[in-house]
C-alpha cells in the first residue's frame, strides 16, 4: 500500500504512475476476485463494531477525472456493509444558497458523526479542479484553497476523524473506451454528457491541477493514495485494502454486554 501513498510534500509527476499497473500484486483478477470478498467481510465486521462503539468517524474521499471509477468503487467496496451508519454524498454544482457561503460550508455538515463512515463522491477537492483549469476563479483565489482544505482536514483529524483520500488514475485511453461504452449502450447513455467531452479537451490541465493537489495536500493525517483504476478489478483491491487495514489498526472495540446478563431465559 505504501507505494501508492503520495508522501506529504512531495512533488508528483502522474506519469510515473500507470494507471493499468497492479505492482506489488502477484495474482491476477482471478485472485483478487476471491480477495475482495473476504475484505468486504472484514470491513462489515470493523465497520459494524465501529458503529456499535460509535466513537471513531472515517471520511474517504473518492476523487477522479470522469469515468474513473468512483460510483463502482463506492458499489464494490461497500458491497456487505449495513446501511446504518454508511453514507455516501455526492458534490454537485453548488446551489445558489450553498454559493452565498464559504466552499467548505456545504461540505462540514456532509462529514462523519460518531461511528458513521461517510464516502465523498467527488468532494471540497472541485474547488481546486473545474474553477482552476477552466478559470472561474482567478489564480489568488484558488491557490489559497491548499492551505483552507489542510486546515479544514486537519482540524476533522484533530476530532477524530480518519481521512482517506483516493485519487482514481485511469489513463486517457481508458477513458475514450468508458465514455465510448456509456454512448454506445442505451442502458448507460442517461451516465453520459455532452460537458465530459469539454472536460476531457484540457486532460493536460486537470492532471497538472491533480498533482498539485496530490502534493500539496497528501498529509499524514489526510493522506492520498493514487489508485491505478484502468483495471477495475485492481481499483477495489486496493482500496478495499487500505480502508480495512486502515480501520482494523484504529482499536475499534465493541462495547461491553450489560450487567447481569447471566441466567436470563427467553420465554
Amino acid at each position: 500500500m505504501k507505494r501508492f501513498r503520495v508522501e506529504p510534500g512531495s512533488k508528483v509527476d502522474l506519469r510515473k504512475f500507470k494507471p493499468d499497473s497492479t505492482k506489488g500484486f502477484k495474482g491476477g483478477k482471478k485472485e483478487a476476485e476471491r480477495l475482495i470478498p473476504d475484505l468486504c467481510k472484514r470491513l462489515d465486521a470493523v465497520q459494524e463494531a465501529m458503529w456499535a462503539e460509535h466513537k471513531h468517524r472515517v471520511l474517504i474521499v473518492l476523487q477522479g477525472i470522469d469515468t474513473s471509477g468512483k460510483d463502482g468503487t463506492i458499489r464494490h467496496v461497500f458491497q456487505n456493509v449495513n446501511p446504518l451508519g454508511v453514507r455516501a454524498v455526492g458534490f454537485r454544482v453548488p446551489t445558489e444558497e450553498e454559493r452565498e457561503h464559504d466552499f467548505l460550508w456545504r461540505v462540514h455538515s456532509k462529514v462523519p458523526g460518531a461511528g458513521e463512515i461517510v464516502i465523498f463522491n467527488r468532494s471540497h477537492y472541485e474547488q481546486l479542479l473545474p474553477v482552476r483549469v477552466l478559470k472561474l476563479e482567478p489564480p489568488e483565489v484558488w491557490h489559497r484553497h491548499f492551505d483552507q482544505i489542510n486546515d479544514f482536514e486537519r482540524l476533522l483529524a484533530e476530532t477524530g476523524t480518519t481521512v482517506l483520500k483516493f485519487f482514481l488514475h485511469i489513463s486517457k485511453e481508458e477513458q475514450k473506451r468508458r465514455l465510448q461504452d456509456r454512448l454506445d449502450d442505451p442502458a448507460k447513455q442517461w451516465k453520459f454528457r455532452k460537458g465530459d467531452l469539454v472536460d476531457r479537451a484540457h486532460w493536460d490541465e486537470y492532471m497538472k491541477a491533480y498533482e498539485d493537489i496530490l502534493g500539496r495536500t497528501s498529509q499524514k493525517w489526510a493522506p492520498w493514495y493514487v489508485v491505478p483504476s484502468d483495471k477495475k478489478w485492481f481499483r477495489n483491491l486496493l482500496v478495499a485494502k487500505v480502508l480495512v487495514e486502515t480501520m482494523e489498526d484504529l482499536g475499534i472495540q465493541s462495547p461491553q454486554a450489560e450487567e447481569d446478563l447471566k441466567g436470563i431465559v427467553i420465554d
